[in-house]
């Protein structure tokens, strides 16, 4: 099953400050049929502009992945955690019982990101936070996983979900492939680039919903980059 959802068809809500489109319903923007895909609650495609971002607020009992497409973010938090992810980087934060953080592009460009909401195997866990540099040169050709419920295995950052977030970069011909167990579901979207999942071809920040399909078989059609989730 492969389900194509063209980025005109996202929810969107322009602030001045951010435009963000919702691949799922988020905020103003409700569709019943868009309410999430396997454990995935939450994919939004955000541009923030230079010199603001997201003042202090509360998460609980999420786990919430952050994939820097172009410039930063500044993250702080009420553990006392802060840093700065730039492009092609992850950040990781699990709510747990409850953290207040703030986001903020400090830099003279806007920033693009996606923020991944994923649903936690367990609640009232202990809040956490980590971020971790991903060079691009290492997904050339071929998916990188960069969190993971089994983060040793994979050598990745944490999550405490049944879900993979993977990422790859391909050249235009090239193809990557990613083994889906039965049952599971998988979301996947390029911020860049135009390509083919199993024959279905999809443009950029196209949303990709798959599931049962056992090999997903990924083509570039011109230089893209592909954000993949894979969920029970």
């Amino acid at each position: 099953m492969i389900d194509i959802r063209p980025f005109d068809t996202l929810g969107a809500a322009d602030h001045g400050w951010l435009d963000a489109r919702h691949h799922f319903s988020f905020a103003s923007y409700y569709d019943p049929a868009r309410m999430g895909w396997g454990r995935i609650r939450v994919w939004n495609d955000d541009t923030i502009a230079p010199q603001s971002g997201f003042p202090p607020h509360p998460h609980d009992n999420m786990e919430i992945v952050t994939f820097v497409r172009t410039g930063a973010i500044t993250h702080e938090d009420s553990l006392g955690n802060k840093g700065r992810t730039a492009a092609g980087d992850v950040q990781v934060m699990s709510a747990g019982t409850g953290i207040t953080h703030a986001e903020y592009n400090v830099e003279d460009e806007k920033t693009t990101l996606f923020q991944i909401w994923i649903l936690p195997d367990s609640q009232g866990e202990a809040p956490g936070w980590d971020q971790r540099e991903f060079p691009k040169a290492s997904r050339d050709g071929g998916f990188e996983i960069l969190a993971s419920g089994t983060p040793e295995a994979d050598g990745a950052l944490s999550i405490r979900a049944d879900a993979k977030v993977a990422a790859a970069t391909l050249k235009a011909g090239q193809t990557a492939e990613w083994r889906a167990a039965p049952g599971r579901h998988q979301y996947l979207v390029a911020p860049t680039g135009r390509i083919k999942v199993n024959g279905h071809e999809a443009g950029p920040r196209d949303g990709i919903a798959t599931k049962d399909e056992g090999v997903l078989t990924v083509k570039a059609l011109e230089d893209a980059e592909v954000v993949l989730v894979d969920s029970r």
